[in-house]
């Protein structure tokens, strides 16, 4: 926003406070529950234990309550709030949600203030119905989205939280964010009598073992089933009245779930448990398995079953599975061991081959050979050397080419489709057995969900109101948009994928909850609208939210800036606002109120640029480029224009955590290193979706950077006072000087323009600072002043190029420049000339030719040198001039980059070894061709010219002092500088001949 402002264009960064969903009101609850259980103030009895433990009888209730948070591993919300510094006199108003909304908005409002973030806080708000200004703008979004068919009233499974009592969306969860809904198919393996002794009180019922998968399609080729030993088990009855053999965990979870809208419980979330057993009682088990060749198979055991995924059974598909495939020939190969620990005889497991059901044929591709077979896992897992269950490596990549290839290129060979791909017979497979009874739809999370409750979650079929997102003709109109360059910026390419990512998979979305905090369903006032719904085109009503509620009004308790109260605005006022309505509607706000509200709206709209977490794509960001499709159907030009998206925060290159210590708050950290460090180091933290590094070093360091700069300032300012800075003609290196100002300016530009802060930092600050650093050193070394105009220039320019990153520098450095009005309000600087690529080259060969030959002359064995000979020479040898040739061919003007190293090295490569005598000088053309490239990224295709464009001898020569000066530290050499197509050069070949264009030579003597 600052660097925007700085660029000419009227900037509004708004910032609101989302309040809606369950994390403040879970929070709420646990402090009530606190209460009711343990008084106000609370006596925790962990406390006092932990105490009495430590001989601390005397200690106060506060005391009392640390030692259990630390002791016990117990956090009470009463401590949590008392350990943010609030009075414990108040600590009991927080039971009530409405008081966290009052609390701590404007603490966050502080911070960021102090911070610098140039937030127009004139539009900032809490949603919720605690704001009914936001809570009308909110029904009248749904209302809207109703009217054009994009929501609907329906059962589908959702994550759901049984201790809550309805679906726990992205941002009710603890735990498993991103986390949706996963199918499996519940196999109904009957079991056979007599029943073993562990279910023999269900004799001659339907008792059925019920594993959970994935592949319906491979149970043509089931030869047993497993069961971890260790386990536990339960007899489950469903309303059927048949019996399920399963996990606790899994039936709890299949209790809330139904097929046609019959429920598959008795009654809707509960579980009726017949008995219990370990999976030892079930080993060697007869079962009747659908679609198996074998009339018996038996149960069979298993140590590497997760009780926390799936129902705890597994039926076994040796030809598909790799885990099936090496647990059965395991088994068969220790029939003694297994027989002897549990039971299990040679005739449950031994007459059992593996059946042939799928063939899978994969084409040679990305350098991976092609294979074929109808028996995968046992091809992977011979390829593979597999030879015990316990190679848990190559089994996860056994699997991974299994799975993966079977539905892709798979094909049936058995079965009523047989012949049809697998991906094609695979859901028809699945349904035929639901139809027949020996299969059912189950549900669980792909990954463990907690709940702000604390509790974890399963997958509920609920009766819900739902957002259509997935809808074909509406997706392909977002999808079109975020593809569209002229219409969408995602920054980077990665972005960009995640975002159609999303889109292929994001389906129908749960849009409301029973309770909680919100906006309730404008016509069915029971549900409230959950947190990832009402915050997808809020941006919209920041535009109007500096007249509906104006400063300091977040909740809207105030009066209105604009005259207008919440229970005037209905439907039509928000249509001629948002949607361009014609005043064809009765309304008691005037007129000229109307216009005022909707010339903002058109004045601001559509949104530039949203910033947010790489996890929000996958819901929020893309929930709200749908949103903005739906209300502005017809105006896509008020889509969206840009998001840009980053990842987590570390701190020194690692996770941020409260237990660990670190963990570093905004204020907190303005305190330990100034508002414009803290900047500073986030800014250099990292731009990409990787996760970003907060170094405090780098933090540190910019405390003491932006001290030393202004201690800069204040000399510049004597000096020039002083008459200590020269005027008139500028030397040869202060030009290129210039030029080289004028070229980081426009880098720092595009890096800032790109959201590219790291880099931008790097060209504007870094690098920047380095000219003055070279400048100083040079105009000290060359017994010369420098030129007030070059060096106040500098001193213009870097506080302008800082000032989005360190606005409180920025704005303390400009004043003592004698400028009038705000360093961040100023214009951004602009190059005085344009950008000379040759001066540049010139300059950098100045720059680097000094620290090389400061190199050589710091490893040079000479004794007490007074003479530097240096050597420069004109051409390249003729393979270099070959090779740069080759590579002019190479450069894309396009981008302005040589090709990736992984396309650019076959390409020297292939052209050389069509060469015999080149091929001869490979390593040195390798390694030369790679350097040319890196320096033509760096400077551009001029980096490849056979002649250099400027003059070395003159650009060495101006120079001449201060690199007698600084070859050797305290100490001036006699400086002599040839070109070696000069006659009677002194100095040894070796030297010479080790000279190229723009990389001099250095003979001491």
């Amino acid at each position: 926003a600052g660097f925007k402002r700085m660029k000419g264009y009227n900037v509004l960064f708004p910032f609101g406070f989302h309040c809606t969903g369950m994390p403040i009101q879970a929070a709420a609850n646990k402090l009530k529950a606190e209460i009711v259980k343990f008084g106000n103030p609370p006596n925790f009895p962990v406390a006092e234990e932990a105490a009495a433990k430590k001989g601390d009888k005397g200690k106060g209730k506060s005391a009392k309550g640390k030692v259990a948070q630390k002791s016990s591993g117990v956090s009470y919300q009463w401590q949590t709030l008392g350990l943010m510094g609030i009075p414990e006199s108040e600590i009991s108003e927080f039971a009530e949600p409405e008081k966290w909304l009052d609390y701590f908005p404007p603490f966050g409002s502080s911070d960021l203030k102090s911070f610098g973030a140039c937030i127009d806080w004139r539009r900032s708000f809490i949603t919720t119905s605690r704001n009914p200004y936001y809570n009308k703008f909110i029904e009248w979004q749904f209302r809207r989205l109703r009217a054009n068919d994009k929501i609907y009233f329906g059962k589908r499974p959702g994550i759901y939280s049984p201790l809550d009592g309805q679906t726990c969306a992205d941002h009710d969860r603890a735990e498993g964010e991103g986390v949706a809904p996963q199918e499996y198919t519940l196999i109904k393996l009957r079991v056979q009598s007599p029943f073993p002794p562990a279910l023999a009180a269900l004799e001659g019922q339907d008792v059925f073992l019920t594993p959970a998968t994935l592949r319906p399609e491979t149970m043509y080729g089931q030869t047993n089933c497993f069961v971890l030993p260790e386990g536990d088990y339960g007899a489950f009855k469903w309303a059927n009245g048949e019996i399920y053999v399963m996990s606790a965990r899994s039936a709890k979870g299949l209790s809330f779930q139904s097929y046609q809208n019959v429920d598959f419980a008795t009654t809707w979330g509960q579980t009726e448990c017949l008995l219990t057993c370990k999976g030892t009682d079930l080993l060697g088990v007869a079962l009747n398995a659908p679609r198996a060749p074998y009339p018996t198979v038996y149960t069979l055991p298993l140590d590497s079953i997760s009780m926390g995924k799936g129902t705890g059974v597994v039926t076994s598909v040796p030809s598909d599975a790799p885990d099936d495939f090496i647990a059965l020939r395991h088994i068969q190969g220790k029939a003694d061991y297994y027989q002897k620990t549990y039971g299990i005889t040679p005739e449950m497991h031994q007459p059992f081959d593996v059946v042939d059901i799928i063939n899978i044929t994969v084409a040679a591709k990305d350098g991976e050979e092609a294979w074929s077979s109808d028996r995968c896992a046992e091809y992977w897992s011979e390829k593979l050397k597999i030879k015990n269950p316990g190679d848990r490596k190559n089994l996860d990549e056994a699997k991974k080419k299994t799975y993966n290839a079977g539905f892709s290129f798979g094909k049936m060979l058995v079965g009523p489709y047989k012949g049809e791909k697998v991906s094609i017979a695979k859901p028809k497979e699945k349904q035929d057995m639901i139809d027949e009874g020996t299969a059912l739809i189950y549900f669980e999370p792909e990954e463990f969900v907690k709940s702000r409750s604390g509790e974890e979650c399963v997958v509920a079929m609920t009766d819900q109101w739902y957002l259509k997102y997935g809808d074909e003709e509406w997706k392909n109109r977002v999808t079109d948009h975020v593809n569209n360059p002229d219409t969408f910026t995602p920054y980077s390419q990665e972005i960009l994928d995640k975002f159609n990512q999303t889109l292929g998979w994001l389906k129908e979305w749960a849009c409301s909850r029973l309770f909680g905090l919100g906006t309730q369903l404008p016509w069915d006032d029971k549900w409230v609208i959950e947190s990832l719904s009402d915050s997808t085109i809020y941006m919209a009503y920041y535009t109007i939210a500096a007249l509906l509620q104006g400063p300091d009004n977040l909740c809207g308790d105030n009066p209105s800036p604009c005259g207008v109260t919440a229970e005037q605005l209905n439907d039509e006022v928000f249509d001629y606002i948002f949607m361009g309505r014609n005043l064809d509607f009765a309304t008691d706000i005037p007129t000229a109120v109307l216009d005022q509200l909707k010339g903002e709206f058109e004045y601001w709209y559509p949104m530039d640029l949203r910033v947010s977490g790489k996890d929000l794509i996958g819901n929020h960001l893309t929930m709200s480029l749908y949103n903005h499709a739906a209300i502005w159907d017809q105006r896509p030009d008020l889509w969206p224009r840009g998001f840009y998206t980053n990842g987590f925060v570390n701190i020194n290159n690692q996770k941020m955590s409260k237990s660990t210590g670190n963990f570093l708050m905004l204020e907190e950290a303005k305190n330990l290193y100034s508002a414009d460090a803290t900047r500073f180091a986030l800014a250099d933290a990292g731009d990409t979706l990787l996760d970003a590094n907060f170094e405090r070093e780098v933090a540190d360091k910019a405390c003491n950077n932006l001290f030393n700069d202004i201690q800069f300032v204040e000399e510049m300012l004597e000096a020039k006072a002083a008459g200590k800075l020269r005027t008139g003609d500028k030397l040869l290196t202060e030009q290129n000087l210039e030029n080289e100002m004028n070229k980081l300016i426009l880098d720092t530009e595009g890096h800032f323009t790109g959201m590219m802060w790291r880099d931008g930092l790097k060209t504007g600050y870094n690098l920047f600072h380095g000219l003055k650093a070279f400048y100083v050193d040079w105009a000290e070394k060359m017994d010369t002043l420098m030129h007030e105009d070059v060096i106040m220039r500098w001193l213009e320019c870097s506080i302008l190029m800082i000032a989005p990153i360190c606005p409180h520098y920025a704005e303390v450095a400009w004043g003592m420049l004698g400028n009038e009005g705000s360093a961040v309000k100023a214009a951004w600087p602009t190059p005085s000339e344009t950008v000379d690529a040759k001066a540049s080259r010139a300059f950098n060969f100045l720059t680097k030719t000094v620290k090389n030959l400061r190199a050589l002359a710091s490893k040079d064995k000479t004794k007490n040198p007074t003479k530097a000979h240096i050597y420069i020479a004109n051409g390249y040898s003729p393979w270099k001039i070959q090779t740069l040739e080759f590579l002019q061919t190479l450069w894309d003007d396009a981008t302005g980059k040589m090709p990736e190293k992984k396309a650019f090295l076959p390409l020297v490569t292939t052209w050389l070894n069509a060469d015999p005598e080149l091929k001869k000088l490979k390593k040195n053309i390798m390694q030369f061709a790679a350097f040319m490239a890196a320096e033509a990224d760096e400077i551009g295709k001029d980096a490849l010219e056979v002649e250099l464009p400027y003059d070395q001898k003159a650009v060495l020569q101006e120079s001449q002092i201060y690199i007698a000066k600084a070859l050797i530290t305290n100490k001036t050499m006699e400086v002599l500088i040839y070109n070696l197509d000069e006659a009677d050069i002194p100095g040894p070949a070796t030297k010479k001949d080790k000279a190229e264009p723009s990389k001099p030579t250095l003979f001491l003597e």
